[in-house]
């Protein structure tokens, strides 16, 4: 059966000696800078913030979010290795772990839980907020139209490394994956990188920019989080091989589980931007 080349790249782009920088630690980096380049973007757009109910002032300045990135990414390393570990490494990987306990820490050998550095952002978020008494939900509106840009290079990272490989397929473009088998596969990690990285990002901005979700604290949350849930449950029921992370003896993902927990929490937010009156719920 035809299949395109994987292409092996190194996951190491340089070695020095012991010191090696890695393609997924520099995928967290331009993440991280692309998000935060956004959100001063967004920040600086005076058109953004005119009228109600922000009166023209934007709910954070470049200095709050400089200081918000360090929070951000200490939530993202944090809470995307501890996520990993607690909902999948304990449970599907039991005797690498409990033999090696220091692998724990080894996060250049891949195993980050977007949902667990969700957590860590959000927990990041309340905290600054908090400090500095800000909108938390205004800022994680901000945070939310950013967040498909890390995204989309940590999908790219999985790629690069060759993991979180698709299922066995026939088309065209399939790959074979050398860390899989000989099996033409779907590249489904790029599937979503395009799905929760490029077109969440277009949505998210065309409601910005064209239908001023900003105003409606909450709406891009809620339409962050459904999305994301929307796009990883496809791809992870049709084209995504999970063997090695699934529950009911197959019949459904980790990943899709802890998925459709994140449609309840963008619930809420639909809730609080559209209907809920009153004062903002978690401004301090």
């Amino acid at each position: 059966m035809a299949a395109i080349p994987f292409p092996e790249i190194d996951p190491v782009l340089i070695q020095i000696g012991p010191i090696a920088v890695r393609w997924y630690a520099l995928s967290y980096i331009a993440g991280l800078l692309g998000a935060w380049w956004f959100i001063l973007k967004l920040i600086r757009t005076p058109r953004l913030w005119a009228g109600p109910p922000f009166g023209g002032k934007a709910q954070a300045t470049s200095d709050h979010i400089g200081d918000l990135f360090v929070w951000a990414a200490l939530g993202v390393i944090i809470g995307g290795r501890l996520g990993y570990i607690l909902f999948y490494g304990l449970i599907y990987e039991w005797e690498k772990f409990s033999a090696e306990p220091w692998k724990i820490f080894y996060t250049w050998e891949g195993g980050m839980s977007f949902h667990g550095g969700a957590i860590g952002v959000v927990l990041g978020i309340i905290l600054f907020a908090r400090r500095r008494k800000l909108d938390m939900v205004a800022l994680g509106d901000l945070v939310a139209v950013a967040a498909p840009i890390g995204l989309f290079f940590g999908r790219l990272a999985n790629f690069i490394n060759g993991e979180l490989w698709g299922k066995p397929s026939s088309v065209s473009w399939a790959m074979i994956f050398p860390q899989a088998d000989n099996q033409p596969r779907h590249p489904s990690q790029l599937y979503e990188a395009g799905l929760e990285g490029i077109l969440l990002f277009l949505i998210l901005a065309v409601m910005v920019y064209r239908f001023d979700a900003l105003k409606r604290p909450g709406l891009c949350i809620a339409v962050m989080w459904a999305g994301y849930a929307l796009f990883r449950t496809i791809v992870e029921v049709f084209f995504r091989e999970n063997a090695h992370q699934s529950l009911l003896s197959g019949a459904i993902s980790m990943g899709t589980v802890l998925s459709f927990l994140m449609i309840a929490f963008a619930g809420f937010f639909f809730w609080y931007a559209l209907y809920r009156k009153g004062p903002a719920l978690l401004t301090q």
